[in-house]
């Protein structure tokens, strides 16, 4: 006997032929021994890669920073050596300049002095006679005189003639300082004592001056 019907139990036929079998889901398995190899060996590749390139890199960074440093040095290289030779070379040119004004005063100089040795040379009192002897000793005299100032005056310019020293490439003072002891010693009394008045004067004055503010006050 057939069950009573139920309409909670209705399927619908068509709706049921019609509609495709849901497909099922891969089961997703684990790699296996030989995947993992595989990837691990992959990875170790790219890591070397990757190392290879960083050895690279900086290896020419390297060479980047030697050549900065390398233009950085010329650089400033040529401009200590520009300034230094400019000036070197200014300098030089001066000494060079002085050198040769030096040069022909010394030789000047001792022209003077070669022709005044001659001519004190050339006097022979031998050769005089009661005539002309006052003449001849009045030339002679002159002679000695000039050769004297040409001494003196090279004196002036060049002390190595007074026995000083001479230091190469040091300058040669044109007019150096004659010591006072020598006029002095030839002076008399009088005037020794009218230079030591004259010189300690003022001294005494302004000592006085203050005796007498002293006493005033």
């Amino acid at each position: 006997m057939p069950a009573p019907y139920d309409a909670s139990e209705f399927v619908d036929t068509e709706a049921v032929v019609s509609s495709p079998r849901a497909t099922p889901a891969p089961v997703q398995r684990p790699p296996s021994r030989e995947e993992l190899e595989s990837q691990v060996l992959s990875a170790q590749s790219r890591l070397a890669e990757l190392r290879r390139q960083q050895e690279e890199l900086e290896r020419e960074r390297a060479a980047v920073e030697e050549a900065r440093r390398r233009r950085v040095e010329f650089q400033t290289g040529r401009e200590e050596m520009l300034h230094h030779l400019t000036r070197g070379v200014g300098l030089m040119e001066e000494a060079e300049l002085s050198a040769r004004r030096d040069a022909e005063q010394l030789a000047r100089s001792l022209d003077g002095l070669q022709r005044a040795l001659a001519a004190v040379r050339a006097l022979d009192e031998n050769a005089w006679t009661k005539e002309n002897c006052s003449t001849e000793l009045t030339r002679a005299l002159t002679s000695i005189e000039n050769a004297r100032l040409e001494w003196n005056a090279a004196r002036l310019k060049w002390p190595l003639l007074d026995g000083a020293p001479v230091t190469p490439g040091a300058p040669t003072p044109n007019a150096p300082a004659v010591s006072p002891v020598p006029a002095m010693a030839t002076m008399s009394f009088g005037a020794l004592c009218r230079m030591g008045f004259a010189l300690t004067w003022p001294v005494a004055l302004v000592v006085l001056i203050a005796v007498v503010v002293m006493l005033a006050r």
